[in-house]
């Protein structure tokens, strides 16, 4: 029995020299140690041994397994060692070597616009509303002075999800919502997602717009050119911009204007984006029409008014240079570059 454990404790060793990983390492701890184990069946030959040689027979089973643990314990480290520098050398860090430049990204140009008008118009007094993008005939059309029979109406010109319901065609009902709610002096401005069967260079299906409206008593077309030549200004960053009103039809403003700016390119004397004329059409505006406040809620013998609505796509292409609208939609990153 003595010579099985010596010869125990050598093979023991002899396995462990061969352990070359952690995996080996448990392999060779059940071998010896397990339930199973070769120190196990030792033990189970105890009652094999004569009574008195049984305390000496155990004792050295105990240094067995005591020495066995021993070298399991001294390879462990080792395989911990060499993994933990194998790990360290396939995973090092040349600080020295130069590394790989991660861009950073910005803000879309629409974006850029939408919260520089926003900036502007917030610093001249104005607040932000926002509406919902699905809404109803009554907020769409009917309260804004556009009847069953307007050509706005026809299935073409909208995207209709149910008789009642569409995809907003302009953020005017934002208007109408907040005439309704709030009482004057208003001064709103209202950006948002609209909706149009459209798609070629200068139009999309789906634009942004931002639209304002100031009701007050005693607003006049006076002050809404002097708003939007301030708005003009600021937006093109030239102090010497100015602002031309040109007779135009829209159902919810009476008279109604289409609104020139002095081109921001050539500044008035002719080129290119102008296409010679020195003046570039940005928005449309007009005095609130008394329909449209009479079915808000708002005494038109009172109060008066005016509104604006400018397309965030046509401001960001005439503000950068952009010859085609589809380009703002393609998120070609060469495009997009350019704008941080």
């Amino acid at each position: 029995m003595q010579e099985k454990i010596k010869t125990l404790i050598s093979n023991a060793k002899n396995a462990l020299k061969s352990a070359a990983n952690m995996s080996d390492l448990n392999s060779v701890k059940v071998a010896f140690l397990g339930k199973s184990g070769e120190l196990t069946s030792v033990l189970r030959g105890m009652k094999d041994v004569p009574n008195d040689k049984k305390p000496l027979i155990g004792k050295l089973v105990n240094e067995a397994r005591d020495a066995i643990q021993s070298f399991i314990q001294e390879k462990e480290r080792i395989l911990i060692a060499k993994e933990t520098a194998e790990k360290l050398e396939k995973e090092k860090i040349d600080v020295t070597f130069k590394g790989t430049k991660k861009e950073l990204g910005s803000l879309h140009p629409c974006t850029l616009v939408i919260e520089e008008i926003l900036d502007i118009f917030t610093n001249l007094g104005f607040t932000v509303k926002h509406g919902p993008e699905v809404e109803t005939d009554f907020y769409n059309f009917q309260a804004l002075n556009i009847p069953k029979d307007h050509p706005a109406r026809e299935m073409q010109d909208t995207f209709y999800i149910t008789e009642d319901l569409l995809l907003r065609t302009h953020t005017s009902p934002v208007q109408v919502r907040t005439m309704q709610s709030v009482k004057p002096p208003i001064r709103v401005v209202n950006p948002g997602k609209v909706y149009r069967p459209d798609d070629d260079a200068t139009h999309s299906p789906m634009f942004q717009q931002i639209e304002g409206l100031v009701v007050d008593e005693g607003i006049t077309m006076c002050d809404l050119k002097g708003i939007l030549e301030e708005f003009a200004k600021r937006l093109f960053n030239d102090p010497n911009a100015k602002t031309r009103l040109r007779p135009s039809f829209f159902p919810f403003t009476e008279p109604s204007v289409e609104v020139d700016v002095t081109c921001s390119m050539c500044h008035g004397k002719g080129c290119r984006l102008c296409k010679g004329t020195g003046w570039i059409e940005v928005l449309g505006a007009g005095i609130v029409n008394p329909k449209v406040l009479e079915n808000s809620g708002i005494d038109p013998e009172k109060y008066s008014g005016f509104a604006f609505g400018l397309g965030i796509e046509r401001i960001a292409m005439i503000k950068y240079g952009i010859p085609d609208m589809r380009m703002l939609f393609e998120n070609d990153i060469r495009f997009l570059k350019q704008f941080k």
